[in-house]
This record gives structure tokens, C-alpha cells and sequence, in this order.
């Protein structure tokens, strides 16, 4: 089977074509070390305020799980199309595209403006604006028959810069006080939920979830190579610019949900290529997403009740996550150069 040397090398064929059990031991596990992380989430420190601590916990642990959910299997879909475990729909800039958005409000409404009382509709424009950028940009770049990996990197670095080149000029023509607001829409937050956006967020994921299980055989084609899915009867074209679409949703969902996490898809989909035991989708669908929830769920707990709010959880999987990255780039070189 024609797959990078960083997915799982025990996969064969037959794993692909044949595979549909799902509940495996690895998807057993994890979902059982999540629904744990859960419990511990809920009831730790709660003092008996049931009412208050399910309100208030409960909301936010939804958030996690669907902003986890999102992101995890945007990344694996992304690396599913690009035959390439180290790429990552966020590295192409739209975490940046975000936080210029949020300077470019600022800087024409102010910090107070109607978006404060319409969360809903900033929603609405934050995600068509990405996900108009997104759908354009991985156009483009599948117009060729050929993937090139430090053409993407390239694409994504040129556009990250100049979003990023724009808001740094934005910063230095609002006031410092509105300057602090565009800082902290920065990184993502999960400790403030918004109910109606949590709503809709989870309906985005849910309507993905129906579609992409009924997709889980086609993405499993897709793993032998466009050539020999074409040859067993794939609309390349087509199907992959369906997939393309649903990358563009969740991602942009999640960004303007709780704001940009770059390398969580990344982090995740590495853990999930290294546990899972075959590499038909309807196992990695699923481990990729409790793998994610697991991490966000875990880490919100510990950085809200062990360490009382004193970090940023977005921050540690940024650092965490572009170190895994670097470490992939540098394996797949050496492995690159063995074979040579």
C-alpha cells in the first residue's frame, strides 16, 4: 500500500479494504480513559454544588468535546487527502486569518460594538469568511495531480505571514486597551462558553459526523492512492472536494467557536497513527476524536483545578504540538535518506 513511512507500518490492504469493526481495543481504552477524565472533570472540587457545578461544568465539557471532535478529524480527513501524516488544515494560515478578523473589528468598531450583543452573527461571518478563504486555497492547491509537501508548507507559511503582517499593522493603529482584546482572542479559550454557539457548533459536528460515516469506505480507498481509487470507481475529483468541504466547516467552526489552536489535529492524529491497530476509518474516525477530547478534557482539568487558571491550555498544546511536528519532519527526512 502506497502510504507515507509515518503511518502505522503494519497496515496492509486487506486492513484497508476488508476492515470495519470498530470497537477495538485502543477505541475501548480511550474511551474509557475519556469518560474517566470526565467524571474527574465534573465532580472534582465540586463541594455538593451539583446544580451549579453540572451548569456551569457540563457546558464547557461539551465545548471541549466538540471543539476536540473538530479539530481532530478535520486533521486526519486533511492528512487522509494529502497521503501525509505531518500536515494539518491549520498550518496553512487560518489561525491567523482569525486573528486578523478579530483586529480588523476591533479596529473599525471598537471593542464594544454590535457583534458583543450578536455573538451569533460574528459567528456566522467569522466562519463563512475562513471558510470561503479555506475552500479557495485547497483548491488551488489540488489542482495538480501531485502533492508536494513544501509546496503547502510554503502556500501556508506566505499566507500566515502577510494575515499575521496585517494584524501587526492593525495593532499599532488601535489603542493600547483594544490592543489587549485583539491579544487575547489570540489563543483559544474554553473557559467562557457561549450556550447558542455551543448549539450550533455541536450541530455542525453532529450533520459531519452522519456524512462522514457514511464516507468511512470511500476515505478508505482513498488511503491506496488516487490512481487505484479511480481505478475502483472513485470520483476522485469530486469526492475530494466534498471532503475538502467538510475540512473547511469543522475548522473554521472551531476556530471561531473558542478561537485558533494550531497543532492539536497535528498532536492527536500522531498519537492516533502510532495506537491504532489497522487504518480503515471507521476505527481512526473514532479514536481520533476521543483521542482529542481525551487531551482537552484532561488538560482543561488540570490546568483549572490543579493549577487554579495560572496557564493557558491552548498555549502547552501549541508548544507540545509544534515540537511533534519538527520531530516528524526530521524523521520523515532521515527516513527519506535511508531509503535514497
Amino acid at each position: 500500500m502506497n502510504l507515507p513511512s509515518l503511518f502505522k507500518p503494519n497496515s496492509s490492504n486487506n486492513d484497508v479494504l476488508n476492515g470495519s469493526q470498530v470497537w477495538t481495543k485502543p477505541v475501548c481504552i480511550t474511551l474509557l480513559l475519556l469518560v474517566i477524565s470526565m467524571v474527574v472533570f465534573i465532580v472534582f472540587k465540586s463541594h455538593g454544588n451539583w446544580a451549579f457545578v453540572l451548569e456551569l461544568r457540563g457546558k464547557k465539557l461539551l465545548a471541549l468535546m466538540v471543539v476536540g471532535y473538530a479539530l481532530g478529524v478535520s486533521t486526519l480527513l486533511f492528512q487522509t487527502l494529502t497521503q501525509n501524516p505531518i500536515l494539518t488544515p491549520s498550518l496553512l494560515g487560518f489561525d491567523a486569518l482569525y486573528i486578523l478578523i478579530q483586529s480588523i473589528i476591533v479596529f473599525f468598531l471598537g471593542t464594544i460594538n454590535i457583534f458583543n450583543t450578536q455573538p451569533v452573527l460574528k459567528f456566522a461571518i467569522e466562519v463563512a469568511i475562513m471558510m470561503g478563504a479555506s475552500l479557495l486555497l485547497f483548491r488551488l492547491l489540488f489542482t495538480r495531480n501531485h502533492h508536494d509537501l513544501a509546496r503547502l508548507i510554503l502556500v501556508g507559511i506566505i499566507f500566515g505571514v502577510l494575515f499575521r503582517s496585517l494584524s501587526s499593522l492593525v495593532a499599532r493603529l488601535i489603542s493600547p486597551e483594544d490592543y489587549v482584546v485583539v491579544q487575547a482572542s489570540s489563543f483559544a479559550q474554553f473557559n467562557t462558553i457561549n450556550l447558542d454557539l455551543l448549539v450550533v457548533s455541536l450541530v455542525v459536528c453532529l450533520f459531519s459526523a452522519i456524512v462522514l460515516w457514511r464516507w468511512r469506505y470511500q476515505m478508505d480507498i482513498l488511503m491506496l492512492g488516487r490512481e487505484a481509487a479511480i481505478n475502483l470507481g472513485i470520483n476522485y475529483q469530486q469526492f475530494s472536494l466534498k471532503l475538502l468541504v467538510l475540512i473547511a466547516i469543522l475548522v473554521a467552526t472551531a476556530t471561531a467557536f473558542v478561537g485558533p489552536v494550531v497543532f492539536l489535529g497535528l498532536l492527536v492524529c500522531a498519537i492516533t497513527n502510532r495506537i491504532c491497530r489497522r487504518m480503515y476509518h471507521s476505527e481512526r474516525l473514532v479514536l481520533v476524536s476521543l483521542v482529542a477530547m481525551l487531551c482537552l478534557v484532561l488538560g482543561q482539568t488540570v490546568f483549572e483545578q490543579i493549577l487554579g487558571l495560572t496557564g493557558v491550555l491552548s498555549a502547552v498544546i501549541e508548544v507540545c504540538g509544534g515540537l511533534l511536528f519538527l520531530v516528524l519532519i526530521f524523521t520523515q527526512y532521515r527516513r527519506n535518506i535511508k531509503m535514497a
